[in-house]
């Protein structure tokens, strides 16, 4: 199939098994997807990251909206009032990232991606053999 847009020519079949082990991850992970999403549109679809960042936002509307209406009528986990407060923070935060990446070049972009992603992971190994104080403690 050929996506203009993008500028690229690769079998239909890519992109929906990326976005099937996205959604994947989505629901039950919770997590966003863009982490995966984006390194995958650039390095095993090809996309440019100009493209890429866009149109990982505009699928991600749909994923996540369909995820949290399936989270909140299956399992009863959606906080509304936290839910709506980190969305006025990411509206406010994303006004300033739309400029920032606009005067940023594509290798800064995924520079600031891969910095992004080994940070969490760090994060993550970290927190896996650090030991917490108190064990069974459900106070901070």
């Amino acid at each position: 199939m050929r996506f203009r847009r993008s500028r690229i020519y690769v079998s239909i079949l890519l992109p929906i098994g990326v976005g099937l082990f996205v959604g994947i991850l989505v629901a039950i992970m919770g997590v966003g997807g863009g982490f995966i999403m984006v390194p995958a549109m650039i390095y095993l679809i090809g996309m440019p990251t100009s493209v890429v960042v866009g149109t990982s936002l505009f699928q991600i509307i749909f994923v996540t909206a369909n995820v949290t209406i399936l989270q909140a009528v299956t399992n009863m986990t959606v906080d509304i009032v936290l839910a709506l407060l980190l969305s006025v923070g990411g509206v406010i935060g994303a006004q300033f990232g739309v400029r920032a990446s606009a005067k940023l070049r594509g290798d800064q972009l995924r520079s600031l991606l891969a910095l992004l992603v080994l940070a969490v992971a760090v994060k993550l190994a970290f927190d896996l053999v650090a030991r917490p104080e108190d064990l069974f403690s459900l106070a901070s």
